[in-house]
């Protein structure tokens, strides 16, 4: 199994252009919040200490999971991160303008082709066509440079 260092670095070579990178910055989270709301409307039929489960939690503590096995600290701030995005998808829930699918469809489908543009202007392929693994490393790349600058090692 690669170590984390490994995923960043290789995932750090097709993400060199500062264009890109800042796409990235931007669309990174919006496709990870999306997917999020997406599977956070899969509503399931019970509740644990009074908490209604969906989809979206399930396959975050999943996610959760992962992260961990790669950094003793970046999930860390990867959870709180999908906190933010689960307390997101109910503040859009709840407020019922727009359905949460549909937001969260518009948000994908507008993040991924902002994604596939900076890969243009990067000129080189996205990482998760050579390893869909990379689909996850994206997210734990960027909070890499947060930790960085707040002086945390990952």
């Amino acid at each position: 199994m690669k170590t984390i260092q490994q995923w960043l670095s290789e995932y750090g070579e097709s993400h060199q252009n500062l264009t890109n990178k800042t796409i990235h910055w931007i669309c990174v989270p919006a496709i990870f919040f999306s997917i999020v709301g997406l599977l956070y409307g899969i509503k399931l039929p019970f509740a644990i200490s009074g908490i209604k489960i969906n989809v979206a939690i399930i396959v975050l503590a999943l996610v959760t999971i992962y992260y961990i096995s790669l950094s003793k600290t970046l999930w860390i701030g990867l959870l709180l991160f999908a906190l933010f995005c689960l307390w997101l998808c109910n503040l859009v829930e709840v407020a019922n303008f727009i359905p949460l699918w549909l937001f969260s469809l518009i948000v994908f489908t507008v993040a991924w082709v902002g994604q596939f543009y900076g890969h243009k202007v990067e000129g080189k392929k996205p990482s998760f066509l050579k390893d869909i693994q990379f689909l996850m490393i994206g997210p734990a790349w960027l909070m890499s440079f947060i930790y960085k600058k707040l002086g945390i090692a990952i």
